[in-house]
């Protein structure tokens, strides 16, 4: 951060910042999110967002939107939060309104195909359908991940119970090491899920796919992007959302580097879009503050 520049106090109180934040994350009972419909805009207007609370992860989530209020989660399958959460997100795998898969620390993340390009662009994806070599040699790519890529590659579409079949992945004593590296893929932007299928023992299992195949123009939209512009209109995105952040968090979140956020910080500073100091009566730490 520049020591050159002034800095700003208390232009908010804590009380004032975390109101704004529930108005942003639809934690009020007028604000809930009612039908499939409301979670689409939602999610369109959020831009980078979880399904579900993570304790530790400061975004936006659908079910507590679902909610109306911090709401935490309950393994009762009558809750209609948890239904129209997790419905929504079924029926809408095939229609291509949205990226999901988990993203972001591996948890289940929903994200914008106005934002997709330049989450896409921070990727190590680079429009070759061979990338993925360049990283398994790198030992950056796991084995059990390359063959269940290479399976999506090489055969198209399909649900778990076939790709771990596929992958040569199939077993009680793989299981593990099918779900890690499906995750990894994920985190890399490799793969996501893109339907639902009644297969294996509980007939639900996910459809997958490669995510370059599935959206062509979010992905070539990204070749456009530099890494540097990528980064600011994910912060930007994620600053409307939060309100205040700290960049150490957000380095956390996004996984960048010191310098890489606060390069960030500094272009959103120039946009007018945000403030830095300690803005927050009630933090004693230094906080970047939406004011937009």
């Amino acid at each position: 951060m520049r020591e050159n520049r002034p800095v700003v106090k208390h232009l908010l109180t804590l009380e004032q910042a975390n109101a704004q934040r529930n108005r942003r994350y639809h934690r009020q009972p007028n604000l809930r999110l009612r039908n499939a419909d409301d979670i689409y805009q939602f999610v369109d207007d959020a831009g980078l967002c979880l399904l579900f609370p993570v304790q530790g992860i400061q975004l936006p989530n659908v079910y507590q939107a679902v909610a109306g209020f911090e709401k935490d989660m309950t393994p009762k399958h009558d809750d209609p939060s948890l239904s129209l959460t997790w419905g929504t997100k079924d029926r809408s795998l095939d229609q291509r309104r949205w990226y999901y898969g988990k993203l972001i620390k591996g948890k289940a993340t929903l994200v914008s195909l106005k934002l997709l390009p330049s989450v896409y662009a921070l990727s190590q994806n680079f429009g070759d359908p061979d990338d993925y070599l360049s990283e398994y040699e790198a030992g950056t790519l796991t084995a059990e991940a390359k063959a269940i890529y290479e399976a999506l590659l090489h055969h198209g579409r399909m649900h778990t119970i076939d790709l771990k079949r596929k992958a040569n992945l199939y077993g009680d004593s793989q299981k593990a090491k099918f779900d890690k590296a499906l995750t990894e893929l994920q985190m890399g932007l490799k793969v996501l899920p893109i339907g639902v299928a009644e297969a294996g023992a509980w007939r639900y299992a996910f459809i997958f796919d490669i995510l370059s195949r599935w959206f062509p123009d979010q992905t070539a939209q990204a070749r456009d992007l530099s890494r540097a512009q990528a980064r600011v209109n994910i912060l930007r995105a994620h600053l409307r959302n939060a309100i205040y952040i700290t960049q150490k968090d957000a380095s956390r979140l996004f996984r960048w580097t010191a310098k890489e956020t606060a390069v960030a910080v500094e272009q959103l500073i120039a946009e007018g879009v945000a403030g830095v100091g300690q803005v927050i009566q009630g933090l004693e730490s230094e906080v970047v503050v939406f004011q937009g």
